[in-house]
């Protein structure tokens, strides 16, 4: 639900070694920043949130430049690395105190930056949540397609509510946003979060883009470790399979041991120590693997239950900004009184 009045909006983008793509995605976001407060659809306070997510080159010396110019741009600088997710959730938590709106897009703009205003409109429509969703994968690779299918189908299957094809591209009003900060994992899966959260959301289609300068943040390794997260965070899947995989190991064994006694009483005796030798290495291998995969839970539990915090601003210029410009309406009341 919005405000009667203008609401007002912040555009939250993480960074993290931007150097390369900063000079060409800020002009695009302010352009349509800009054109969105001139046409009366956001409020002339709305701002741009880049989050510097422990750069290691000039990124938060660009964010600081920016700023300087031109004051829609504002920004939150981590003590360190702490991932995309931590960045999302640094930079909606410190935004969803003077913002109505809240959009999320990665700083080098592959998702298409001019799906903004339809977002704002569908919001105004009464839609708390909107996603921006890719209508094709032609642009990735073959493995990168079917690893992103197999994905979506397992968390299906897993009965995981996930939007096919959405990234962290997306229009959150305060509520949502409210609501989102009552969930404390010290790793949230936002993708499987939010469409949890059961507010009414519509689906906005677009083609992604080609990254324009930089390096993609998200290699393989990357890749698999989000994927286990989402799977992790949301299903014990995984022990109950490795439950029935074992039940199934034990009644095999079972049976061969009825097998063995047959064999046995009518004589044939059995020799077989590469057979004895593969079954061991088999029931080992199966033991370490479930082991692996309670250690999972196990760990992750232990992570919980430190409550550390997921990360740590070291600037915050974007509620700076808010501070001053409350000083300075603060004097001007003051004075006309």
């Amino acid at each position: 639900m919005l405000p009667t009045n203008l609401p007002s909006l912040t555009i939250v983008s993480p960074c993290y070694n931007e150097e390369p793509m900063l000079p060409t995605s800020a002009p695009v976001l302010q352009n349509i920043l800009e054109r969105l407060i001139l046409s009366h659809q956001v409020a002339d306070d709305s701002k741009i949130l880049f989050v510097d997510d422990g750069s290691q080159d000039q990124t938060w010396k660009l964010i600081c430049e920016l700023q300087q110019h031109n004051p829609i741009f504002t920004g939150l600088r981590f003590s360190r690395n702490y991932g995309q997710e931590a960045a999302l959730m640094a930079g909606m938590q410190t935004a969803h105190r003077h913002s109505d709106l809240i959009i999320t897009i990665d700083a080098d703009l592959q998702d298409d930056p001019s799906l903004i205003s339809a977002m704002v409109t569908q919001a105004q429509r009464g839609n708390d949540i909107v996603y921006g969703v890719r209508n094709d994968r032609s642009s990735d690779s073959w493995f990168k397609r079917t690893t992103a299918n197999g994905f979506y189908w397992t968390m299906r299957k897993l009965g995981v509510n996930l939007v096919p094809n959405h990234s962290d591209f997306r229009l959150l009003t305060k509520r949502v946003v409210t609501a989102l900060m009552q969930c404390h994992e010290d790793k949230p899966f936002l993708r499987g979060i939010i469409p949890q959260l059961g507010f009414p959301a519509t689906k906005l289609y677009y083609k992604r883009q080609p990254r324009r300068a930089g390096v993609s943040k998200y290699p393989l390794r990357k890749m698999i470790r989000f994927a286990l997260d989402g799977i992790l965070s949301f299903s014990i899947a995984p022990i109950r399979a490795v439950l029935y995989a074992g039940t199934t190991i034990c009644g095999g064994a079972l049976l061969m041991l009825i097998w063995i006694m047959v064999q046995h009483l009518r004589g044939a005796v059995i020799t077989g120590w590469s057979s004895i030798m593969a079954s061991l290495w088999f029931l080992g291998g199966f033991q370490l693997i479930a082991i692996s995969i309670i250690g999972e839970y196990v760990g992750r539990t232990f992570t919980e239950v430190k409550h550390r915090p997921r990360y740590i601003v070291q600037t915050d210029t974007y509620s700076t900004a808010f501070q001053s410009q409350s000083i300075a309406l603060t004097i001007h009341q003051h004075t006309l009184s």
